[in-house]
């Protein structure tokens, strides 16, 4: 089976699929048009490097199709130590990226209603909701997702993911590792540094029996150095939102950070970083900004509305209102410093204990303060995500601090990330039209 299973990857995708996907971009890159679904008289033209982004997106998603008994397959949370597995040569899929694409391209209602009919409820994570449906239903819009043969789950960004992943090993039937990773309330321990990293260490020997070889420090090295160097440009392209007028919009960095999330630890996601940011310099010496008259200059923070990325760039856009920064994309850039190649593991802990939902709400209130001087910025847009607890929790309290204390507008909307059901179209637009005006004033 293996050999059959070897013979269908190479035919479909090395030798047919990535070829074509290839062409498509270079299809789109000739003729702007393809591409232009973003094309309007409030917002600039989509950035070239979109055709790019969707060619990698596709290409992660067709090999997944093909991987099963080819090469080993995880699936992994978000802020999970995937380096480690990148040098066992897995196929690594995220869920949350899945939920997310889902959630762009309105399967989620659907994919949620089929794990809710077994019995999960509408309050767990609408990301959980989607996969389980997903699995259950076997429907992605994708085509196929491989079943995995290891599950890696890293408690640095909810407890959610423990029981969502536990659900996945008793369906597959396939062994779980778990990161516990201790919060940190104001100052990272060493005791929980080591903690961490003896999980870490122990975990290997379970990874290598499913990925059936030895794990190769000096590849494992290699693959903490692509990260560092794709998170650090993935960084310079968020501290370019500095310039006025912004090159890119938070609503632009939500699409193009698929690559950080689920590619790490990839050459391919270096050189589309580094390609991004060269096209960024270049609108930036043109004076090319993402909202045409860039008058006024947000943050958002929490998760995006995956269903409505389109009309709140356009709402915003049309009065000048450009949203410049986000704590969310912040969140895969700033752990870049941490990541160090001499001593692997105890950089992967270090780097995995401390995203921003791993620290205090005080952590976060002061990454917004710094963001808007740093950024320039005339307000705040607070998502209350009800998906999403503990990036929402203390989300009241720092709106008003952010009023009271430093005289920064701020508005709570309160949505899902994820599942259109939970969206009060009539509400968030009253509110949203409120907040501009008082921008205005």
């Amino acid at each position: 089976m293996t050999i059959i299973n070897s013979l269908k990857y190479y035919w479909n995708v090395k030798l047919t699929g990535q070829p074509f996907l290839a062409w498509q971009r270079r299809q789109a890159e000739s003729h702007p048009k393809i591409s232009a679904r973003w094309r309007s008289d409030i917002l600039s033209p989509p950035l070239k490097i979109a055709a790019r982004t969707r060619e990698l997106i596709s290409r992660h998603y067709l090999e997944g199709r093909y991987a099963a008994g080819h090469r080993p397959v995880a699936w992994v949370t978000s802020g999970a130590p995937v380096e480690i597995l990148q040098a066992l040569g897995f196929y690594i899929l995220y869920p949350e990226n899945h939920g997310a694409l889902c959630g762009v391209r309105g399967a989620v209602v659907e994919l949620s209603g089929a794990a809710e009919n077994a019995g999960y409820s509408t309050d767990i994570c609408s990301y959980a909701r989607t996969d389980i449906g997903s699995v259950l239903s076997g429907k992605t819009p994708v085509g196929r997702l491989p079943p995995p043969d290891l599950l890696l789950a890293c408690t640095n960004i909810c407890q959610t993911v423990l029981h969502w992943y536990r659900v996945l090993a008793r369906h597959f039937q396939v062994p779980l590792i778990l990161i516990d990773t201790p919060f940190v309330y104001s100052k990272l321990a060493e005791h929980s540094l080591e903690y961490v990293k003896i999980q870490l260490e122990n975990s290997i020997p379970a990874a290598e029996r499913a990925a059936g070889r030895k794990l190769d420090y000096r590849r494992l090295k290699e693959i903490v150095q692509l990260s560092k160097d794709a998170t650090e440009l993935w960084q310079e392209i968020i501290n370019r939102g500095h310039q006025r007028p912004a090159p890119l919009s938070v609503f632009d960095q939500f699409i193009h950070m698929a690559p950080i999330v689920e590619m790490r630890g990839q050459k391919a996601t270096v050189d589309f970083y580094a390609a991004l940011l060269k096209e960024l310099d270049e609108n930036i010496a043109n004076g090319i900004g993402a909202v045409r008259n860039e008058r006024k200059r947000l943050l958002w923070d929490n998760l995006p509305i995956w269903y409505r990325l389109r009309y709140f760039a356009e709402y915003l856009g049309e009065h000048g209102i450009c949203v410049v920064a986000s704590t969310y994309t912040n969140a895969w850039g700033e752990l870049a410093p941490f990541m160090n190649t001499q001593k692997p593991l105890a950089a992967i802990a270090r780097t995995y204990i401390s995203p921003i939902l791993n620290q205090g709400t005080g952590y976060k209130l002061a990454t917004m303060q710094r963001m808007v001087t740093e950024f320039q910025l005339d307000g705040i847009i607070l998502h209350s995500d009800r998906s999403c607890k503990p990036y929402s929790i203390g989300q009241i309290e720092q709106r008003n601090r952010l009023i009271q204390e430093f005289d920064i507008p701020a508005l709570l909307l309160e949505a899902d990330h994820d599942d259109p059901r939970a969206y009060a179209e009539a509400q968030v637009a009253s509110r949203l039209a409120a907040f501009v005006e008082m921008l205005d004033d």
